[in-house]
């Protein structure tokens, strides 16, 4: 990956993730984190990865906030940057977060487990 590209994707996920805090007052939007940003090789679309905490309702409520506040995110992003191209913003849910929590608490179930089983047979 470029450099140029690498610097362009931590400079829209800091700014995206500065206006979802600071200037975006829909009230459907939850606690929402910008976990990461891809762009494209022409830099036409910028994919804003973002995780929600709460329920599906809450993220599905989040998503559709965030879908609405597109296009002033898209235009602030675009002025801060100064580039020839502006990216077309992408949101997606991000679930790799959850994802590894629910694994965490899989290995540490396991492990009690395994204890438990250990601990019952040295009995005998």
């Amino acid at each position: 990956m470029g450099f140029r590209k690498q610097k362009l994707e931590t400079q829209i996920k800091k700014l995206v993730g500065t206006l979802i805090v600071t200037e975006i007052k829909d009230p459907r939007i939850g606690f929402v984190t910008v976990t990461n940003v891809e762009l494209s090789k022409d830099y036409a679309y910028a994919d804003v990865y973002v995780s929600v905490l709460g329920d599906d309702n809450t993220k599905a409520k989040s998503l559709a906030g965030l879908q609405s506040a597109r296009g002033f995110i898209q235009f602030r992003v675009g002025k801060a940057l100064s580039i020839r191209t502006n990216p077309e913003i992408r949101f997606h849910l991000d679930t790799s977060i959850e994802e590894g929590v629910d694994m965490v608490n899989l290995l540490e179930k396991l492990e009690k487990e395994t204890l438990k089983n250990n601990s019952g047979s040295s009995d005998k």
